[in-house]
C-alpha cells in the first residue's frame, strides 16, 4: 500500500499588500507530504519558509491555490470550522515555547483539550502520560519559571501531542536553547517520528535540518530545491549533504 498523503498543496500563492506595494511571499508552490515524514524547511530570511509554515498550520490563508490537509479541502472551511479543525489536527511547537506562566506543567499540557471543553479531571492520566513521555513526570506541579528552557520546550511538545494530531509543526524549536539541550529536544522529535508521527519544522540550522529525511529549501517564495536521504545515513550538516540526492522543485502534482 502506498504511503498516505497527509498534505497536498497545489499552485499556492500568498500575497501581502502594504500600501501600494505587493509582496509575493509564496509564488506557485506545489508540495505533497506523506504520513510519517520528517521534513525540514530552510531558506534565508524572506524566502517564504515561515509563510509556508503558517499556511500549512492553518494560521494564515493562501491568496490562491489549493490546500488539502488529511484529505480535507481547507479552503472550503469558514473561520470557525478552520479553527476547530486546526485544534483537532495540528500540534505546534514554537521557538518561544508559548506556555502560560500561571499554569503548571500538567495544566499547560491540558490547554488544547480545555478549548475543546474537556476537563483536566477527565483526561488527567493522558496528560500525565505525555509528561512522562517527554521526561517531566516528576515536574507536573511546577510552573514554567521553575523550568529550564529545554524543559519548557518539552512541555510544549507534550502539549502539541495532547490531541494526537496528524502532524507536528515546529518553528525553530531549538532556537532559544543551548546546543546540548537542543540536541535533547531533537532526539525527542526523532523518537516521535520513529513512532510514526509526521513532523515538519522550519529552521536556519544545518544541524537541525540534518535530522530530517527531506529538506525543502525555499528561495524568493518558491521551492528552490529539495534534498532527500535515508535517515540512517543523514549527514551531520545539511549543507554538506554530499551523499544526499538533490531534486529540483516539483511540478504541480497530479490529482
Amino acid at each position: 500500500m502506498p504511503p498516505r498523503e497527509i498534505i497536498r498543496i497545489e499552485n499556492l500563492y500568498k500575497t501581502y499588500t502594504m500600501g501600494d506595494v505587493e509582496v509575493h511571499a509564496l509564488s506557485g508552490v506545489s508540495l505533497v507530504i506523506e504520513a510519517g515524514s520528517y521534513v525540514a524547511i530552510m531558506g534565508a530570511s524572506g524566502s517564504g519558509k515561515s509563510t509556508l509554515l503558517n499556511v500549512l498550520g492553518c494560521l494564515d490563508r493562501p491568496t490562491s491555490g489549493k490546500y488539502f490537509l488529511g484529505g480535507q479541502d481547507v479552503a472550503t472551511m469558514d473561520d470557525d470550522q478552520l479553527s476547530a479543525f486546526r485544534g483537532r489536527t495540528l500540534g505546534f511547537v514554537f521557538q518561544s515555547y508559548n506556555l502560560i506562566h500561571q499554569l503548571t506543567v500538567i495544566e499547560n499540557i491540558h490547554v488544547p483539550l480545555f478549548y475543546q471543553g474537556r476537563d483536566l479531571a477527565d483526561c488527567h492520566e493522558h496528560c500525565v502520560a505525555l509528561a512522562q513521555l517527554v521526561g517531566l513526570g516528576h515536574r507536573l506541579d511546577h510552573r514554567p519559571k521553575q523550568l529550564s528552557g529545554g524543559q519548557q520546550q518539552r512541555v510544549a511538545i507534550a502539549r502539541a501531542l495532547v490531541n494526537d494530531p496528524l502532524l507536528i509543526l515546529a518553528d525553530e524549536p531549538t532556537g532559544n536553547l543551548d546546543s546540548q539541550t537542543g540536541l535533547e529536544v531533537l532526539d525527542l522529535l526523532d523518537k516521535l517520528n520513529a513512532d510514526g508521527k509526521t513532523i515538519i519544522l522550519v529552521t536556519h540550522g544545518d544541524e537541525v535540518a540534518a535530522r530530517a529525511r527531506r529538506v525543502i529549501v525555499m528561495k524568493d517564495g518558491v521551492i528552490d530545491h529539495e534534498i532527500h536521504r535515508d535517515r540512517r545515513t543523514a549527514p551531520a550538516s545539511a549543507a554538506t549533504a554530499a551523499t544526499a540526492t538533490s531534486a529540483p522543485a516539483p511540478a504541480t502534482p497530479p490529482r
